[in-house]
Parts: structure tokens; sequence; C-alpha cells
């Protein structure tokens, strides 16, 4: 499909520069069974029937933005996607001023070798020394907000936290699974109390899902890679929930990627370890998911595409509209929306 055809009109005041507080309180447009209701994310439990499953990401955000110099150069990197215990993909900003063999100093002790050059620009980065990398970027490093909210304000102390999902556990994301960020141990607790069920799994989010979609033709867009797993407990609950008649729902589409990944053509869900770099757009047949709950996304993006594909480009043109018209707040520090297709 052509790219402009997930284009629209999004002023930029309507993008999120700071969470709701607390976070349970932020709105929610339902978007289901054809209709669009203005709600807000303390009434999901309303929303859901007993044996539903909700799905979160419990990755960790890593302090993955980096800024140093070689030389006289400014440059900046955003870790993307881990090589291995001393190696990570990077986004390389002023890349023309590094080259391969060079060292950047990004203070504090810290500093990385490019090792090599890859076919979209980003770099190989090697971290002498023997402390683990996590170490080194809690010194040097700080929270990869996306690059909508870090243009218009600086990071802060605030956004170790804010950018920090209530699940978060197992460190690797260089971007948070934000759907989860509306999450409070209250309206977890109101979901358990409605029959609600839950279950985790593990995506680390890599700073490609902020890349512009820059081919006209969305067959010609290459997707970055991401690391995640399920394992087979997870995987059998979770198939026991569809079998039982009960939905799955995935919270955010961190979720929803890797358990379309995981899922046969049968619908069956299947133990998952190593890297996806699916990419949905209208015309897939989801297998393994029943719902999302998800934030706004930007126009044009991998991410809009992915709503429009679950519940039909022109539903999601008019719920946009409506949530612009309406003032909700756009992207990662946003509200939220339930997606539940007619099935």
């Amino acid at each position: 499909m052509r790219v402009d055809a997930f284009d629209f009109d999004l002023p930029p005041e309507r993008i999120a520069l700071r969470p709701a507080r607390p976070r349970d309180a932020a709105r929610m447009l339902v978007v289901a069974g054809g209709a669009m209701t203005d709600a807000g994310v303390r009434d999901l439990p309303q929303w859901l029937r007993p044996g539903d499953c909700l799905v979160f990401n419990d990755t960790r955000v890593i302090p993955a933005q980096l800024e140093g110099r070689r030389g006289d150069a400014r440059i900046g990197a955003t870790l993307h996607k881990r090589i291995d215990l001393r190696r990570w993909q990077a986004f390389v900003r002023n890349a023309k001023r590094l080259r391969i063999g060079e060292t950047v100093d990004f203070g504090a002790g810290v500093s990385a070798l490019a090792e090599d050059r890859l076919a979209d620009g980003s770099f190989i980065l090697f971290f002498p020394g023997d402390e683990p990398v996590e170490l080194l970027l809690e010194r040097a490093g700080t929270m990869p907000l996306p690059p909508y909210i870090a243009g218009k304000r600086a990071t802060d102390d605030a956004d170790r936290s804010d950018y920090q999902t209530m699940f978060a556990q197992k460190d690797g994301a260089v971007a948070a699974p934000t759907a989860a960020l509306h999450f409070t141990p209250d309206l977890l607790a109101a979901l358990g109390a409605a029959g609600i069920e839950s279950e985790t799994l593990t995506l680390h989010v890599g700073a490609g899902t902020f890349l512009p979609v820059k081919a006209d033709d969305t067959e010609d867009h290459v997707m970055h890679a991401e690391w995640g797993v399920i394992d087979a407990a997870t995987a059998d609950r979770l198939n026991a929930v569809r079998a039982r008649g009960n939905r799955v729902i995935a919270v955010g589409t961190t979720s929803l990627r890797l358990l379309e990944s995981a899922a046969g053509e049968d619908g069956v869900i299947r133990p998952f370890e190593g890297d996806t770099a699916i990419f949905i757009t209208p015309g897939y047949r989801f297998r393994a998911i029943d719902g999302l709950m998800t934030n706004f996304h930007l126009p044009r993006s991998t991410l809009f595409m992915l709503v429009s594909a679950l519940m039909g480009l022109e539903t999601m043109q008019a719920a946009y509209a409506h949530a612009i018209a309406g003032e909700y707040r756009f992207y990662s520090y946003g509200d939220s929306s339930l997606l539940l297709p007619q099935r």
C-alpha cells in the first residue's frame, strides 16, 4: 500500500510532553462494535470480560542515549540492539564525523570503539573494559525519549521513572512499551477483582520503532529486528484462554508483535526466543490476539499501519480524527485507546 494512505494532520500540540498523573488518570478511546466511546483508563475492567487476559511486556528501558566527543566532533549515540556482552548496534548522530576504528568519549569514564558500520547506516559500538555495559550506561547515559518529545524539552530525572512501566524487570529496551505506562497497582487490583487475567512476555524494544517510513510503498520498508521471548508455560496459558472462548488482549504493539510472531497459521501460540522483524499492514490476518490497548501513534508510522490492519484504515482514520478533535494526547506519554475488532 502507499505510505501516504496512512497520513493525517496531527497538530504538534497534541503530542504529550509529560504523562498523566496519576498514570491511570489518562483518557481512553474505546473502538468496538463499530462505535467509539470516550472513556478513561480506569474504566478498563468494564470493557473486558471475566476470563479475558491482558498481555504485558516486562522489558526494562535502559539509559541508552549517549552524548560524547570524537576529537572536536560532537557525537550522539542511541543504542538500539545488543549484539553481545560488550557490543551494541547504535544509531549515531553526526555519523559523517565518525569512522571505523575511532573511539568516542562519552564522559564518566565511558568510551566506545566504532567497530563496524552497517548497511542501514548504524554502527557496531564496542565498549572496552570489565564493567557490564549496563553499569556504564547508568553513569553516562540518559533515558532515550522519543525524538518528538526530546526535541521539545530536555530529559530530566522524572523521566527515569515516568518512562518505565510497573512491569519492567528485564533490562534491554531502548524505548518503553508505552501502553503499559498507564497501569498502576490499583488498576491491576481492580482488573483482578473483575476476573481479568494477566501474563507477561519480553520484547526488547529498539530505537527503530522511532524511525520514519521513508519508502513510498509499505512493500519497500524494512523493519529493524528486536529480540523477544515467550516461554512454554506462558504460551500454554494463553492458548487455554482462547480455547475456553475468552480473549487475549495485547497491551501495546510490542506485545502484539511478539505474540503474532510466535503464533502459527493455526492460531496456536508457541514458545519463542529470538529476533522478530514482523511488519503488520492492512491485509494481515491476526492469529494470536483478539484486541489491543495502545497509545495514539504518529502519521505514516508503522504503528498506525498496524492498528489500521487490526481495525480497518477507515475506522482508524475516523477514530484519530475524533481523538484530535477531542484533544486526546498522542504518543508515548499520551492517552490510550482500546481496540476491539469485530470477529
